[in-house]
């Protein structure tokens, strides 16, 4: 079976350079456009990036020539590594022209009519994309994934929510500075310090995972019932958020029937074989130091997330620690893995059959 033409949109930014080296070898994908700046289009791409991860860019992909954000792209499946203003101007432009758009701009998950995707905790929402479209009139549609910190800690919480039921969520981030963008956060500014602030931060936190443990009905997402306190902190860390989490549970569990469970789940995106899928998703770690954002953050390939230190609450239920890589599966790894699930639900004509034979 040839492979699906995709595309990337914001391509020379970091999130657009991972996931460029993510699709370099893709058994299912292969990148046929490429999107950028005015700055950018109408270059090589190995001339108009300025390549920030190890290495050179893919031999392949550096002599693609990047054009406009607009229609006219040579690719079925678009995934947008665009800054969010740009996002909402112009990915329904891309969706009303019949592409594909699975986006990591923030521009549009909390939009009733887009699902929020996470494949190991919430793959029915994709539903939702044909309300979307009889809305819209749109031949294509829009699909997101989450917050590089709502990543983490839905998918911690969805076999604590399956199997025990969730009351209430208290979260504490320490996020990298890979997460506010190139160049990060000023080096003055970061060392010997942390910051108790970083802007619509904590709101994304307390509403993504409530719409992602959501249940689709009658064309919307209807939230799960329970309330979230965050705050946001921004720590001298490379790559890698950190959580501690606080969950009120509403059936009793013991530390260990919560690590059980953590253990023992699996999505769809496991009973598929989805290529970037962590084989378990969830690591459990028995060490009293893990994780670490060192020695965890690129567990799976950054695609798995790290819990440690399950223990007692005493003032709520279950506490916690969760990691996860927050540029791979926080960002560019979540964006493909969506993809990949649209390819194997046939969002993109090609069967399950047909793509895993191929």
């Amino acid at each position: 079976m040839s492979k699906i033409a995709v595309g990337v949109l914001g391509a020379t930014g970091l999130v657009g350079q991972r996931l460029l080296r993510r699709l370099a070898d893709h058994p299912w994908f292969e990148v046929t456009a490429l999107s950028g700046s005015e700055r950018s289009v109408g270059r090589r791409y190995g001339e108009a990036v300025r390549w920030r991860l190890p290495g050179d860019p893919p031999p392949a992909i550096a002599d693609l020539v990047v054009q406009p954000t607009a229609p006219g792209l040579d690719a079925a499946l678009l995934f947008s590594a665009l800054p969010k203003a740009v996002a909402r101007e112009v990915e329904p432009t891309l969706a009303q022209a019949g592409y594909i758009v699975s986006s990591n701009a923030s521009a549009f998950r909390a939009t009733d009519d887009v699902p929020l995707i996470l494949p190991d905790v919430n793959p029915a929402h994709l539903a939702l994309v044909e309300t979307q479209r009889q809305q819209r009139g749109w031949q294509g549609f829009i699909v997101t994934n989450a917050n590089c910190v709502a990543i983490p800690v839905t998918l911690s919480l969805k076999p604590l929510y399956d199997r025990f039921g969730i009351d209430k969520l208290f979260l504490v981030s320490m996020q990298a500075i890979s997460g506010a963008g190139y160049p990060g956060v000023a080096s003055l500014d970061i060392v010997d310090n942390v910051i108790p602030y970083i802007g619509g931060e904590e709101e994304k936190i307390e509403i993504e995972p409530r719409k992602m443990l959501g249940t689709l009905g009658d064309g919307q997402i209807d939230h799960a019932e329970f309330p979230v306190s965050a705050h946001a902190n921004r720590v001298a860390s490379r790559d890698g958020h950190m959580v501690c989490v606080s969950v009120a549970l509403k059936q009793p569990a013991t530390p260990e029937e919560v690590v059980a469970a953590m253990r023992d789940y699996r999505g769809l995106p496991q009973q598929l074989g989805l290529p970037s899928a962590a084989p378990q998703p969830i690591l459990v770690r028995d060490e009293p130091d893990r994780p670490q954002p060192i020695r965890d953050r690129d567990a799976a390939g950054g695609m798995a997330v790290t819990v440690g230190r399950v223990r007692d609450c005493p003032l709520l239920d279950i506490k916690y620690v969760v990691l996860g890589h927050n540029t791979e599966y926080g960002a560019a790894g979540a964006a493909l893995l969506n993809g990949e699930l649209l390819a194997a639900q046939g969002y993109l004509g090609a069967s399950v059959e047909e793509l895993l034979s191929g």
